[in-house]
């Protein structure tokens, strides 16, 4: 990344889902990218989740679910979002999705939707792109 502020990004596990390893994994890789990236541990509310993304200014949520909430929750994430007229805020989405309901949460907002086998170099290429170049 370039000397400009690096992008900002939250990676957040909602809902009940307590496997971590991924979003972990994740984490480590954004910050050897040049990411400044906020991690916000599991078993997060949507509501938490909005609110950390809000006070710690970020450029982009990423979520990870592998419990099967996802519509829902991820919803609620996008309603609070709007709600707090943080539309700026890009969201992405992962874990364990089925193609059927892809379609629904990119009608939410989520701009990327990765599920298992996403490669990290697909990842962070999507992030890079959504960003304007991420540099």
């Amino acid at each position: 990344m370039s000397t400009n502020t690096p992008k900002r990004i939250l990676i957040g596990k909602v809902g009940l889902d307590g496997h971590d390893r991924g979003a972990k994994f994740l984490v480590r890789a954004l910050r050897n990218a040049g990411y400044e990236v906020i991690y916000t541990g599991i078993r997060r509310t949507p509501e938490q989740i909005v609110r950390t993304a809000i006070d710690e200014d970020v450029d982009v949520i990423g979520l990870s679910l592998l419990s099967g909430a996802h519509n829902e929750l991820f919803a609620r994430v996008a309603q609070l979002i709007e709600e707090e007229q943080a539309e700026d805020i890009i969201m992405f989405a992962g874990g364990t999705i089925p193609d059927k309901d892809i379609p629904h949460l990119k009608s939410l907002g989520f701009r990327q939707v990765f599920t298992p086998g996403a490669s990290l170099s697909e990842i962070l290429s999507a992030l890079k792109e959504e960003l304007g170049g991420g540099e």
